[in-house]
């Protein structure tokens, strides 16, 4: 189990420290700059923050001495040429619009959403997926990045923009966490690399769905077969889903699980079918944050908000959910966790699980830590700058 957690917050990035079993936090990192995810490589230990600076922009910064200090990572700029087709906010009037000719827009990052490390098999390869939607790599641990053209390029989102005119259909939509930069694009949240083979990976996309490479990202298959979408005309159609986070069990990478829009899924044959196991009647079903046992594939917390129209705690108070038969059933357990008055909102990457520790943050600044696999917490502090995202380190 890991005694460091890392937090990615709107002011900064915060290290906790385990020691004689209390959780202490170091002076803040970053002081005053959001920081929209933050972790660290599990290969050599590496710190890394995706800076969400107002008035400089994204960028990426490292630290290889624990945090003691930080340093640029190259920023991660979209080659001239790379365009998308400019989506409509779905309301009553974008679907008057929806006959308009397509219009396109040159791609700019707006955000650094999430990192996936590769294996040891390929030391110095990250991953970084991004708003508007663009996956990038580094081979060299951060001092270039490449978009993955195949995936840029899908024929599920308009074809290669960069040779001309749409050639096909674009099927992902946007996510309204790209509505503050002032665009409605799709971003890609989740890179989750399988750890038995660094070449084959997936990545989670707002809103399209889920995508599988096994060749290291020179090909690519929609992997949404299973999946339902409540909001759509047709709830099984092969693209337009809205995964909120996808991660898979380590011990075995063939089960994976996600927390969606429209409720919990798991598969148990590499994506290639989903099983939506989410159990509204018993307030399991929607929310943003998945974590899986690293051991047993049938093991998984989510921490559940009302729904999407009333983004708040359950009946007011907080509960983490685990299943431990595959979704079959869940268990709530909120000892220790707030059970009046409580409007906490807990983002995609803000679970994280380490053995038998989990940890989670939320928007409201409140941080919660487990020793005994989410079934009773106890604080951290509840008067941190609001969560992005929780990582063990």
């Amino acid at each position: 189990m890991s005694d460091r957690l890392v937090l990615a917050t709107k002011k900064g990035t915060l290290i906790f420290d385990r020691k004689n079993g209390r959780w202490t936090p170091r002076a803040i990192s970053h002081p005053g700059i959001a920081v929209s995810y933050a972790a660290a490589d599990p290969r050599d230990g590496t710190l890394w923050a995706c800076m969400d600076n107002a008035h400089w922009g994204p960028a990426l910064m490292r630290s290889k001495d624990d945090g003691a200090t930080w340093e640029d990572a190259s920023r991660i700029v979209y080659p001239k040429g790379a365009r998308y087709i400019e989506q409509l906010i779905p309301d009553p009037k974008a679907m008057e619009e929806a006959g308009k000719p397509v219009t396109y827009k040159q791609a700019a990052l707006m955000k650094v959403w999430a990192l996936g490390f590769a294996g040891k098999d390929q030391p110095g390869v990250i991953h970084a997926g991004t708003l508007p939607g663009g996956l990038f790599t580094t081979r060299d641990a951060g001092e270039t990045w490449e978009l993955n053209r195949p995936l840029w390029n899908h024929p599920s989102r308009g074809g290669d923009l960069f040779a001309g005119e749409a050639t096909s259909k674009n099927e992902w939509g946007g996510t309204p966490a790209a509505m503050a930069y002032g665009d409605f694009v799709p971003g890609i949240h989740s890179v989750t690399v399988d750890p038995r083979d660094s070449n084959h990976f997936y990545v989670a996309i707002s809103s399209a769905g889920v995508l599988e490479t096994r060749d290291g990202g020179k090909s690519w298959s929609g992997r949404n077969k299973g999946m339902l979408n409540d909001y759509l005309p047709q709830g099984e159609a092969d693209w337009g889903h809205d995964p909120h986070f996808v991660t898979l069990c380590p011990a075995q990478p063939d089960r994976l699980w996600q927390q969606n829009h429209c409720g919990i899924f798991t598969s148990e044959n590499g994506a290639a079918q989903w099983k939506r196991v989410s159990q509204p009647d018993v307030d399991v079903h929607f929310g943003f944050p998945i974590a899986a046992d690293a051991k047993d594939p049938r093991t998984a917390w989510v921490v559940p908000l009302r729904s999407d129209q009333e983004r708040m705690a359950i009946s007011g108070g907080l509960v983490v959910a685990r299943t431990s038969d595959g979704g079959a059933s869940w268990q709530s357990f909120r000892e220790g966790l707030p059970q009046e008055h409580c409007y906490d909102v807990i983002y995609r990457h803000s679970l994280d699980v380490s053995g038998d520790r989990l940890c989670f943050g939320t928007t409201t600044g409140n941080a919660y830590v487990s020793e005994d696999r989410g079934e009773t917490w106890r604080c951290l502090g509840n008067t941190l700058p609001p969560i992005h995202s929780v990582r063990f380190a």
